[in-house]
């Protein structure tokens, strides 16, 4: 399916010259004069070789044909993490460099995006939050909470987040998961 390089996005595969690719980052660059452009990163599923090319935002791209499904994450087996079919409860087996360094924050249980092309996972999309407890962090400091600074906290998977002041160990917060940052106080 060819689309426009503008709109090709983390995750997707795009099928350049018979290779696949996992994009990494898609980001586009407007000038004030010249020819917007749409530099895209990406990791080539045979081999993980990483390369980025760069195509005017109008250009067309060819967007590999794979099929989305959701899986639930079972556990790592090595450098692998095994992902099942809730439906079929096929179970199916994901490559470190695939999940890269996305795996902190895989969670037992936890429902996950696959791209499935010809059998095999070629992406991995989680869910957009997570709820990490903290397990290490500087006390609360009385007369700090309305403080804008935030202090460094250790999460219960080992992720180092910036949390504000009135958090403290224990608490358990929800943490984005594309660029680990604090989002709220868990609600349970």
């Amino acid at each position: 399916m060819r689309v426009i390089a503008s709109s090709v996005r983390k995750g997707n595969i795009l099928e350049i010259d018979g290779q696949l690719y996992a994009v990494i980052s898609a980001e586009s660059f407007f000038p004030g004069k010249g020819t917007p452009t749409t530099q895209i990163d990406m990791r080539r599923i045979s081999d993980g070789v990483k390369t980025t090319q760069r195509y005017k935002t109008t250009e067309q791209v060819e967007r590999a044909f794979v099929e989305d499904r959701e899986y639930t994450y079972l556990y790592q087996d090595g450098d692998n993490y095994v992902f099942m079919n809730p439906e079929s409860y096929e179970q199916i087996t994901v490559s470190g460099d695939v999940v890269g360094d996305q795996a902190v924050y895989l969670q037992e249980g936890m429902a996950c995006m696959l791209s499935v092309f010809e059998g095999n996972a070629v992406a991995i999309e989680l869910p957009q939050r997570v709820t990490l407890e903290v397990v290490e962090t500087e006390p609360v400091t009385k007369g700090q909470t309305a403080s804008s600074s935030y202090k460094p906290a250790k999460m219960s998977n080992g992720v180092r987040v910036m949390v504000p002041p009135h958090i403290g160990t224990g608490t358990r917060i929800v943490v984005m998961t594309a660029d680990g940052t604090y989002v709220e106080r868990a609600k349970d």
